[in-house]
């Protein structure tokens, strides 16, 4: 398949329905979570539990939706872009 039509089946994948979104968000949220929890919670022990909330909530936010988010979109289309190119 030329460069041209792959970037038109690629322009052709419609935007992720909620459940899908919801799945990605999943994904991307979970792990960050899990990994940021164990890394910081030495560090973050004898913080009150809304305060914990709030400092892995402001790391983790940035992480997700910055650098995991645009990731899962791309994997996304381009999985679906091979589907439709079958």
């Amino acid at each position: 398949m030329s460069t041209d039509t792959a970037d038109a089946v690629r322009r052709s994948v419609p935007p992720p329905s909620k459940h899908q979104l919801a799945l990605m968000i999943w994904l991307a949220v979970l792990p960050t979570l899990t990994v940021l929890n164990l890394a910081l919670s030495s560090l973050l022990a004898d913080t009150a539990v809304v305060l914990r909330t709030v400092i892995v909530a402001t790391i983790a936010v940035p992480i997700v939706m910055y650098g995991l988010m645009p990731r899962l979109h791309r994997a996304r289309t381009r999985l679906l872009a091979r589907r439709a190119a079958r």
